[in-house]
């Protein structure tokens, strides 16, 4: 107990009342201090980013969003991150040296164990780099931080987490769905992520689908949900017919002004996901399905609903609460900042970082 007081984890806490008769002193109470150190998060989308530095028990104290574009290559992208992050440390007043770790989310699966975003359909350039040694060095060269752990998981798994934690931790079996540029789903499970064997779970927006048969998906194949179903191809199916388009943030600014075509299409979308949902509902008995990203609204939801409820065994959906996020745009953020926390104060960790730390 000496040992955690030395290196600033524990804190005591307000003293209890006084039970005995006889008065006495006032018992002491230990707690977790989450002041003694910060975690970096970042969330990458395709074409936009968020950062921010995070207390241990999650709050956000400085956060920053802006253009970033994944296609310009990991090496530029990271080491705008770093700069980012440098930023911020002085904006929520900390020093580098008070940095635990890095959490990053990112629009790809990943392999946990190396860090390395493995074959992403929309990340050119990022297959097998190594983020974790590239991301450190950035905040090293500018904010003088010494070398700290990066962990690296995908965003709707990432997102998943952080919703989970924050607002379901009840829930035993958690499905997010992401629809922004691709599809993708982040499922936990017990509390914990589940990634499959190698990182590769959640990947539904390249099932395939019937009536996408003739839609070639960034991933190379033709058919994939997230080619008829993602913000990308409403957005392209928009541009078609004559509506400025080019993205799933333009189609969630038109959703938001109520533009009939793009509910409609948004609505269609959410049939077609709906339908892929229904298998993932009637296989993982989940109580919570969560949508996210660019669609996540009435219409998109509203076919969601028609075509799962229609499709899945009611046995499946009978205790099963179909929603929106609640986190919003910083799921990312709050499920990147809880994963490096439980990581690095791990029980199994502890004796290790508390040597390092020479106490």
């Amino acid at each position: 107990m000496d040992r955690l007081f030395r290196a600033g984890w524990l804190r005591e806490g307000a003293g209890g009342p006084v039970d005995s008769p006889l008065g006495g002193r006032p018992s002491i109470t230990l707690e977790f201090d989450d002041e003694h150190a910060v975690v970096l998060a970042a969330d990458l989308d395709t074409r936009h980013a968020r950062a921010a530095v995070l207390s241990l028990s999650g709050e956000i104290l400085a956060e920053h969003s802006g253009t970033l574009v994944v296609e310009d290559g990991p090496d530029a992208v990271l080491g705008e991150l770093g700069r980012w992050f440098a930023e911020l440390l002085e904006k929520a007043g900390h020093g580098a040296e008070t940095v635990c770790g890095v959490g990053l989310a990112v629009p790809g699966p990943v392999d946990t164990e190396t860090g390395r975003v493995v074959q992403p359909p929309i990340m050119p350039g990022w297959d097998g780099y190594d983020i974790r040694v590239r991301l450190a060095r950035a905040l090293t060269e500018h904010a003088g931080a010494d070398p700290v752990p990066v962990l690296v998981d995908n965003d709707a798994n990432l997102m998943a987490y952080g919703e989970q934690r924050t607002g379901y931790p009840d829930c035993s079996a958690f499905v997010l769905v992401k629809v922004s540029t691709g599809i993708g789903a982040g499922v936990v499970v017990g509390g914990s992520v589940f990634r499959g064997i190698d990182g590769g779970a959640g990947d539904i927006g390249h099932i395939r689908v019937p009536e996408g048969a003739e839609a070639l998906c960034r991933c190379g194949s033709y058919g994939c949900l997230a080619a008829v179903a993602s913000g990308g191809a409403v957005a392209r199916r928009l541009a078609e017919a004559g509506v400025p388009a080019a993205s799933g943030s333009d189609v969630r600014d038109l959703l938001a002004s109520g533009h009939p075509e793009a509910v409609g299409l948004a609505r269609e979308a959410g049939r077609r996901v709906g339908d892929v949902l229904a298998t993932v509902v009637t296989l993982l008995n989940p109580g919570v399905l969560m949508i996210a990203g660019d669609l996540a609204g009435t219409p998109f939801l509203t076919g969601v609903r028609e075509l799962l409820y229609q499709r899945a065994l009611p046995r499946s959906t009978a205790h099963l609460d179909v929603v929106t996020s609640r986190l919003g745009e910083r799921a990312g953020l709050v499920g990147a900042g809880a994963m490096v926390v439980e990581h690095l104060y791990a029980p199994e960790r502890v004796e290790e970082r508390l040597r390092a730390l020479g106490v």
